[in-house]
């Protein structure tokens, strides 16, 4: 059936144009009504909602990168902090292998010098017990240095 069957068949039943738009209006009002959840609250009083859940969530975002941004700034300033101390320590063990060089008696290249947190390790063969422990005051002697593990070993043998 054609929409203008359906027009023609709807006027023979004594039902004019005007009753069929009156009809369509309330059938479509019903149906808006039907989908509209009413909860009490006036459109400015949905929109006012909204705006407000959107700022809150606007702020909660600000918080989180905030919060994201101090944890990877403090991450940054102890990795900045380790490498000062490693530096630190490599500069120790340098100035203690030159302090061990200019010793005559003592032997830079045999003496392993290790160096963690200002701990200043000595390994390796000394020809006495006065060249170990003049190592060990050559290294205490150097700034930063906090305490001295003295493995060194006395061998008669080794050369200075």
């Amino acid at each position: 059936m054609t929409h203008a069957d359906a027009h023609r068949s709807f006027s023979r039943a004594g039902h004019t144009p005007r009753a069929l738009i009156i009809l369509s209006a309330t059938a479509l009002a019903f149906g808006l009504a039907a989908c509209d959840r009413n909860d009490g609250q006036t459109v400015g009083q949905k929109i006012d909602a909204t705006i407000e859940r959107s700022g809150e969530a606007a702020a909660d975002a600000q918080r989180r990168m905030e919060a994201a941004a101090n944890e990877a700034s403090q991450a940054s300033r102890q990795a900045a902090a380790r490498a000062a101390e490693v530096m630190d320590d490599a500069g120790i063990s340098a100035k203690v292998k030159a302090g061990l060089a200019q010793d005559a008696e003592l032997s830079a290249i045999k003496i392993d010098v290790d160096t963690r947190n200002g701990i200043v390790t000595l390994n390796g063969p000394v020809k006495n017990e006065v060249a170990r422990e003049r190592a060990a005051r050559i290294a205490q002697d150097v700034k930063g240095v906090n305490s001295v593990v003295n493995q060194l070993t006395v061998s008669p043998g080794a050369t200075g």
